[in-house]
């Protein structure tokens, strides 16, 4: 099982930026097989899928309003995947999650799909 760990989160004001990361980590996993997606979910509201980036790194967006304003990124010798979220609105305030998906090289459409989730991390944008 994978293991995964979001950090980056903070309280910022609109039109300020923010990096998160998710590290991954287990036994005898191959990060560049597993596709990583990054979930929000505000509150009072179920989580939707914001962005995901492939085994090829290619980006699907899931939510239309990010974009333009965050970018995805993998390291895949650090096991890592960066969100680079600039612009930031009230809007986007919510616990940012990431998860993995292993199966197939593109991202899925569903969340039900990625089977590794991380803890979460809060984002807060106010001013």
């Amino acid at each position: 099982q994978l293991q995964l760990v979001e950090s980056g989160g903070g309280l910022v004001q609109p039109g300020e930026s923010l990096r998160l990361s998710c590290a991954a980590s287990g036994f005898g996993f191959n990060f560049e097989h597993y596709v990583i997606g990054w979930f929000r979910q505000a509150p009072g509201k179920g989580r939707e899928g914001v962005v995901c980036i492939s085994t090829t790194g290619s980006v699907r967006i899931y939510e239309d309003s990010v974009k333009g304003r965050f970018t995805l990124s993998r390291d895949n010798a650090k096991n890592t995947v960066s969100l680079q979220m600039n612009n930031l609105k009230s809007e986007d305030t919510a616990v940012y999650y990431c998860a993995a998906h292993t199966g197939r090289l593109y991202c899925p459409d569903y969340d039900y799909e990625y089977s590794d989730w991380g803890r979460g991390t809060q984002v807060t944008v106010s001013s």
